[in-house]
Formats: C-alpha cells, structure tokens, sequence
C-alpha cells in the first residue's frame, strides 16, 4: 500500500512542482524543491525496504561448477560460394577452422527461382531447425571438405531448370568455374 500511496504522490505533486519551479514565487520554488527531494528520498527508502539484505556468508561456498565442453564446431550459417543442380544440387563453400561435419538445408522452389538456406551444425534431427519455422523441406546432410573447400550434396527429385538463389540475400549463386 506503501509503494502506491509514493507512485500517486509523484503522478500528483512532481507535474506540480515543476510548474511552481517555473512559475511560482522564491517561496513557492523552495518548497516545490523540497516537496521533489522528499519524494526522491522516499523513493529510494521504498527500494531499500523492497530489496532484501546483500549479508555475505562467512565462508564462501565451494564452487562446483561443471566446466563447460567446447562444441565440437562453431555453429554458423555459410554463404555459397557455387551451386550445380542436376540429378543432385551440389553446394560449396570455403571451409573455416573447426568447421562442421553436417549442414541443414532448405529449399524452397519460387517461381524460376530455388532459394537455397544453408546452416551447419553439429545436432542431427533432435531440434527444430533454426533456418525456418514455415518450411518443412529441411535437409540435416553431411559435409565433405577436401583442400579448403567444403563441398555439400542434396538429392533433388524435380527438374533442374531453376535459378539457384541464396535464400537469405536473394542473390542467384553462382555456377562453379570448372
């Protein structure tokens, strides 16, 4: 009852007294300044009361805590580099230091265009994926990396004649040089 009785004083008396601050007389000015400072001080007086006790213990207690294991890879949504479709969409990118053995994949046929949404990650199928809520075409596939490239194979059953786009940036992926 406390706290409201502070929270309608400052709705009622602070629009007050800064009125009196810019209208009133010196009399009026010193007291809307000492109305604003009780109210301030009452304020932190209902924090100290609401807030319990910071006491330390005399002895601190031991720590055990369970370190934390490194994931085995760094989780991280890769742009492609080229893109092939054919029989199989094939995907590449350059590899990074502890890179993942597995990638999620979405696609998603609009129009001429096939996005393309690309995730590694470490977890198999025991998550939902985090690419889409929407789609329900998500791929968990493995990766191959070989001299700095890494190198991903998706089995498409339809025709091959889209235009391979990066799903996030809209841009068409490039086909490979060789």
């Amino acid at each position: 009852m406390l706290a409201l009785s502070l929270g309608v004083a400052w709705l009622i008396l602070a629009p007050l007294c800064l009125w009196l601050l810019v209208k009133g007389s010196k009399a009026e000015r010193a007291g809307a300044i000492a109305t604003l400072a009780l109210l301030e001080a009452g304020t932190i007086a209902m924090n100290a009361l609401a807030t319990p006790s910071r006491i330390r213990p005399a002895t601190e207690p031991a720590s055990h805590a369970v370190p934390v294991p490194m994931p085995a890879c760094d989780e991280r949504a890769p742009v492609p580099r080229s893109a092939r479709a054919g029989a199989e969409l094939v995907l590449t990118w350059p590899a990074v230091p502890r890179q993942c053995d597995t990638a999620e994949v979405v696609l998603r046929a609009h129009g001429r265009r096939l996005l393309v949404w690309l995730y590694e990650t470490t977890r198999t199928g025991e998550h939902t994926a985090v690419l889409t809520t929407r789609h329900r075409n998500v791929f968990t596939l493995p990766v191959h990396i070989k001299s700095g490239t890494v190198t991903l194979k998706v089995p498409l059953h339809e025709k091959s004649g889209y235009i391979l786009t990066d799903g996030r940036s809209g841009r068409p992926i490039p086909r490979p040089a060789s």
